[in-house]
C-alpha cells in the first residue's frame, strides 16, 4: 500500500517519539506525553491534550496502533485530502479523551469520591485510530477485510460494529484490563459524527 503524506509523517512522529522518550529521555514522558487528569492536578499541562496522542505505553501498543494507521489511513487521506484527514485524525483523538474523562468523572462521582482527589493518566493514539476505523467503515462499508483470528473475510461496516460492541461490553463490564475502552468508543463516535457533519454540509472533500 502506498503511503500518503500525512499518514507517513504521523507514523514517523509516533515511532521516533516513542523510542526517543522511552529509551533516551524517559523523564519527559509523564510531564509532557501523558495526559494527566483532573485539570487541577499538579501533573496536568495543557500541551498534554495533544502530545499524549503521540506516545504509547509499550512496543505492542505502538505496533498495533501504527499498523491500523498504515492500513486504514491512506484510503481515508486519499478520499478526504491531507488537510481534512489530519483534522479528522485529531478530532477523533480529542473526542476519545472527552468521552473517557466524562465516563471517568461519573464513575468516580457515583462511587462517592471527589474527582479532584483522584489522579489519572492516559496516553496513546488508540482513540484517533478508532476514529479511522469508524471512518473507513462509514465511507467504504462494503470493502472486505481479512481477519487474522479467525482468518475469514468480513465487510468493513460489520467489522466496525462488532469491534464497537466489544469495546462497549468491556467498557461497561467490571473488567480491569487497563485499557481505556470508552476512549476507543469516543474516537469512533466523534469520527463518525464528523463525517456526517461534513457530508451534511457538502464539504467532505478538500482537494
Amino acid at each position: 500500500m502506498q503511503l500518503t503524506d500525512v499518514v507517513k509523517n504521523l507514523l514517523i512522529i509516533n515511532v521516533l517519539l516513542f523510542f526517543a522518550i522511552s529509551f533516551g529521555m524517559p523523564q519527559l514522558k509523564d510531564p509532557f506525553f501523558t495526559l494527566h487528569f483532573p485539570a487541577n492536578s499538579d501533573l496536568f499541562n495543557p500541551i498534554q491534550l495533544v502530545t499524549h496522542m503521540f506516545m504509547h505505553g509499550g512496543t505492542t501498543h505502538l505496533f498495533f496502533n501504527m499498523f491500523a494507521l498504515y492500513m486504514f489511513g491512506p484510503p481515508l487521506e486519499n478520499y478526504m485530502g491531507p488537510k481534512k484527514f489530519l483534522i479528522f485524525y485529531l478530532v477523533s483523538g480529542f473526542g476519545a479523551v472527552a468521552l473517557h474523562l466524562l465516563v471517568w468523572y461519573f464513575e468516580i462521582k457515583g462511587a462517592g469520591i471527589d474527582p479532584a482527589a483522584v489522579q489519572g493518566g492516559v496516553l496513546g493514539a488508540s482513540g484517533a485510530v478508532f476514529g479511522l476505523l469508524a471512518g473507513f467503515g462509514t465511507l467504504f462499508p462494503e470493502t472486505k477485510l481479512m481477519l487474522l483470528f479467525p482468518p475469514i473475510p468480513i465487510k468493513a461496516k460489520y467489522f466496525v460494529l462488532i469491534y464497537g460492541a466489544i469495546e462497549l461490553f468491556l467498557g461497561i463490564g467490571s473488567f480491569n484490563t487497563g485499557i481505556a475502552h470508552f476512549a476507543h468508543l469516543g474516537g469512533a463516535i466523534f469520527g463518525f459524527l464528523l463525517i456526517q457533519f461534513w457530508r451534511k454540509n457538502g464539504n467532505l472533500f478538500n482537494r
